[in-house]
């Protein structure tokens, strides 16, 4: 970049919530200030809080080390999150047109999205209008998804402390069912959060250790689910053991493509802004059909929300990187790049190494990376020992909450509710 006076920077969050998310955030502020930009402002609930003229002053409520700290500990989107997708530039030109107007009244020379997909989509479509307009304003996206599904990233920030949570609480889970015998035994089923990509189910496998033998099926949605065989496999467990514990994502989805979830009589009512339909009742669904036909007790269990913002069982690993990647982002777009988003290479699983690289956000956008078939078993009911190389690193370390009267201290925006 230039020698020019900088002016401002704006951050946004966008997509579902994660325990690192604002660890990303405090990297983009940190980084904002030591390279000498004068104000951080911060979007309320995203890129549809900007078009609505809802933003803060970031330095007006980060205003120490502990305050970043607390920042990098607190689940969930500090500054608001959103599911807004911006239509095509020539579906509605006034709306671009307002935007950057608004950019340019806030004297913005960088524009930070951290999300996944449908964020990284808001990111390229900003930067080409930007081109279009003759704009000098640098977009940049910086990663953030629990799905772990970005393209060309090794994985996202948000996804090792999720995994982390879903391995321990399905550890927990198996160890509750051993405690009491039923008649005719029962099936535990879990839901977890992937429409597309099974990486949050397959960390179901890290329950899986000497003290544990682990969930006894593993279903992904990268792998057609046959109902019958289901129904088989489940049979002939209980016909070994009192009790089966079974993790599905949520996307699991028959041959013909519909959604396992889609076969209950309610369906799927909610569909957002990106077309994607709400996922839920899986487990409650397979766990009606289990019991009507194997006459056996059955519970399901949806981790839901509570796998995406559990700061209290974050990597140590997550948080860092989720910091690192803010902080790259915010140097990419100092110097000169636009259009692109942060990416992480790994270069060792162990000793386990990474770093950062940026990557044209045109071949991110709208893309699902997948699990790799071959990390998945042949039958399509386990993830493979590869799989476990690849995440258990992402999981190691713990991250202190800051405690206050035995519960963990968040740092939130005073008068949120009115900046609404």
């Amino acid at each position: 970049m230039s020698k020019e006076k900088k002016r401002n920077v704006i951050v946004g969050q966008s997509g579902g919530p994660t325990a690192a998310i604002n660890s990303s955030l405090a990297g983009v502020y940190r980084t904002a200030r030591e390279r000498g930009y004068n104000k951080v402002y911060g979007m309320i609930h995203g890129i549809q809080g900007l078009v609505e003229d809802r933003y803060i002053d970031l330095s007006n409520h980060i205003k120490n080390g502990l305050d970043e700290e607390l920042l990098k500990r607190t689940p969930s989107a500090y500054l608001g999150s959103c599911r807004f997708k911006l239509p095509d530039i020539h579906q509605d030109q006034p709306l671009y047109e307002r935007i950057f107007k608004k950019l340019d009244e806030l004297e913005i020379d960088c524009f930070i999205y951290i999300g996944g997909n449908d964020s990284m989509d808001t990111i390229k479509k900003l930067s080409d209008y930007a081109i279009i307009s003759g704009s000098a304003i640098r977009f940049v996206g910086c990663p953030k998804t629990i799905d772990n599904d970005l393209a060309l990233t090794d994985h996202t920030p948000g996804y090792g402390s999720a995994a982390k949570y879903i391995g321990t609480s399905v550890k927990e889970i198996i160890r509750d069912s051993w405690s009491l015998e039923t008649e005719k035994g029962q099936v535990i089923v879990v839901e977890i959060m992937g429409r597309d990509a099974g990486w949050l189910t397959g960390a179901a496998a890290l329950a899986k250790s000497e003290d544990c033998d682990g969930p006894d099926l593993i279903y992904l949605p990268e792998v057609d689910f046959d109902m019958d065989e289901f129904m088989k496999r489940c049979k002939n467990l209980l016909s070994k053991k009192s009790s089966v514990v079974v993790a599905i994502s949520e996307g699991i989805h028959t041959a013909d493509g519909k959604y396992v979830t889609e076969l209950d009589e309610g369906g799927v009512d909610y569909v957002d802004a990106f077309g994607h339909k709400q996922l839920t009742g899986t487990a409650r669904f397979l766990c009606n059909r289990l019991s009507a036909e194997l006459g056996c007790k059955s519970r399901a269990i949806e981790l839901s929300t509570l796998q995406r913002a559990a700061s209290h069982c974050a990597s140590r690993v997550d948080i860092l990187e989720a910091y690192e990647v803010g902080g790259a982002a915010m140097k990419a777009a100092d110097e000169g790049d636009s259009g692109k988003m942060v990416v992480i290479t790994r270069t060792s699983d162990d000793p386990y190494q990474a770093g950062t690289e940026v990557k044209d956000v045109h071949k991110i956008a709208n893309d699902v990376r997948l699990v790799p078939r071959n990390w998945i078993t042949k039958d399509g009911t386990y993830v493979t020992s590869e799989f476990i190389t690849y995440v258990r690193p992402l999981i190691q370390g713990d991250v202190s909450p800051i405690m206050v009267d035995g519960i963990p201290r968040h740092l939130w925006v005073p008068g949120f509710q009115d900046l609404l």
